[in-house]
Formats: C-alpha cells, structure tokens, sequence
C-alpha cells in the first residue's frame, strides 16, 4: 500500500538545503512557504498568522509544534482530506493521496481543486516535491520510510505531520474505546493547527444536532458490520469506529465482546449469531454487491435471516473510519433500517 522511493538528483539537493537552513523539530516555522518563493510558487490562503498562539499537541506519542497555521499540506487517507475539506481549509491544500472512495457532492468542487498525487501512499519523492509545511495522515502506517517518509526524517525537512488520533494505536493512545468525543476532539485538534477554532465549533454543533435527531429502532436489533473478506471476512469489533456508529445508531453489534477496532471473524460465528441486520462497507476493492453476492451463494450463509430477507445496510468505505463523515452515517444506517421490511 505504499509507494516505491526513487532518489532524485533536484529533491536531494532541495531537501539537504531545507535541512541546514531550517532547524525544526515538528515545528513549522515559514521554512516551506520561503522555500516555494524562491522557485516561484505561490503559497494558497490559509487562516491569518496574526493572531495565532502556537499549539503544542501529543500525537500518537510524537510532539507535534505549530507556530503559525500551516499554508502548504498534503492529507493522505480520505478521512484526513475531508477533514480539512469540512473545516472550510481547501486552500491550503496543495496535494491528497490514498482516496478511499469516492467524495461527498458537498465537497466535490473543493477535492477537484486539488491535485491528486497517488492513488496509494505517496513516495516520499512525490511528497516533497509539493514543498509541502504539513502532512495530515489517516493511518500512522502512513508515514514510514518507505512511504511518505517517517516522521522525525520529514521533521527535519521543515514538515510537520499529524496522524488522526483515533488511529494511534499505541497503549495509552488508542482509544478504548472510540467515542464520538474522540471524533470531535479530532475536529478541535486539527482545527486549533489551523487557527479555525470558531469553525470546529460550528462544524461540531451541526454533527451533536444529527445524531439527536436520529431515530434508533424500538426493538433490540443485532447486526453484523461485514467490512471485508471473503475466506475470512473481516468484521467491526468492540472498540473502534464500527461499534460507535452502531452503538449511535441503536444496533447491537455481534461482535462487540472483542477487543479490537476491526477484527477476522468464522463464518460459523457468524451463522451461529444470525444478525437481524448486516451492515456492508461499499469499497471499490470489495464492493457490497460482491458482499451480497458471497453470503447469498454460500450454503450456510444464505440461510441467515438477515440474507434470506434482504436487510442489509450499506455505508461508504471512508465513512467506516472515524472522521467528519460518521454523524452522517449514522443517520444513514437508521434511516436504511427504517425503510427495509420488518423483521419477520
């Protein structure tokens, strides 16, 4: 999932002279922006310095600095990308990679903006090549060195990174389990980089007001959340993304008794708890109709309830990770779970 690093006589010699002349640890300092006006480029708008205080987070163990609001930013991971996106900050985009799927219409014209730099990670090569400030990524397998690059490597370039916390997974970091608070204490986070605090506020309330206003089912409801797989299928656990939504949507998850964010799973599990409803994650690599189309042909499966009677609920992989989009699918899961047939 990531991409091969190719050394370059340029991006060598730019990044050597990035490193003398900018001695920053994880703190942006104007290095990158004075580095693309000396080659022409122009910087895009982005909140005003004036009345930035510095922020100093904890993200998934690294110290993350940022003295004035980053103005050049590469996102990879779709979650990450509509983050910005959510909070009003297109502009300051200058590059985004690793789409997991296609984008919401409220924010097409804003991602069509903006130029894709991978289908997959971006090698570091690629990424510098943008002269990038910040790199905001959805997974911390994001950054490595044979990827983007590591953390403390880019840092010395004048980068700043930020992984979305509820995707630490170091003990202390990884929340346990993921809660909606965590998802808005995201949007606060990366807005405070920002200098946007009034627009994470906004952006909260809006997302607070739809999950109060989601009508949950009046009867227990079990449900499995069928991420991917098919020997295997890989399912939605007890502490991540998948069980939140669930939880907010009133659905008992089958598998909320393992400690685990997602999770591989039998068949025999799965046959033996016979779900009201089974949740499907709709990702261009394994589609909810190649979902469909396997627990229908198989011989035990096709006897689940919930396959018998067609309930099913679909969800867009990028809404199946934490971020700006979960509020929306939950909602989304409950309005599904309306319109289907009662369970007989």
């Amino acid at each position: 999932m990531t991409s091969p690093l190719f050394a370059a006589a340029r991006t060598g010699h730019r990044a050597a002279v990035l490193g003398t002349t900018c001695a920053v640890v994880l703190a942006l300092t104007g290095c990158s922006s004075a580095a693309g006006q000396a080659t022409g480029s122009t910087s895009p708008a982005a909140p005003s310095a004036a009345a930035f205080t510095p922020v100093t987070v904890d993200n998934c163990g690294t110290t993350v600095t940022v003295k004035s609001p980053p103005r050049r930013v590469v996102t990879i991971k779709s979650t990450s990308t509509e983050m910005l996106l959510a909070l009003g900050l297109q502009d300051v985009l200058v590059g985004t990679a690793f789409a997991d799927g296609p984008t919401p219409a409220s924010y097409e014209a804003a991602y069509r903006s903006v130029p894709v730099l991978s289908g997959q990670v971006p090698g570091k090569e690629a990424l510098i090549a943008t002269e990038p400030d910040f790199v905001y990524g959805g997974w911390e397998s994001n950054f490595s060195a044979d990827g983007a690059g590591d953390r403390p490597g880019l840092a010395t370039l004048g980068i700043g990174t930020y992984v979305s916390p509820a995707a630490c997974k170091e003990k202390g970091y990884q929340p346990d389990p993921l809660t909606f608070d965590d998802v808005f204490g995201e949007i606060r986070e990366v807005a405070s980089l920002f200098g946007a605090a009034d627009r994470a506020d906004s952006l909260i309330a809006a997302q607070r007001a739809k999950l109060a206003a989601v009508q949950r089912p009046t009867k227990p409801t079990t449900a499995l959340w069928y991420s991917s797989g098919s020997d295997t299928p890989y399912v939605g656990a007890g502490i991540g993304a998948p069980q939140m939504m669930m939880t907010a949507a009133g659905l008992t998850n089958i598998f909320a008794d393992v400690h685990d964010t997602w999770a591989p799973a039998g068949w025999e599990q799965i046959v033996a708890a016979d779900p009201d409803v089974i949740v499907l994650i709709d990702a261009t690599w394994n589609t909810a109709a190649k979902k469909i189309s396997l627990l229908e042909s198989n011989p035990a499966t096709s006897q689940l309830t919930a396959v018998r009677e067609h309930r099913y609920l679909t969800l867009p992989f990028p809404a199946s990770e934490a971020g700006v989009r979960n509020a929306d699918a939950v909602a989304s899961l409950t309005d599904q779970l309306a319109a289907l047939a009662p369970a007989s």
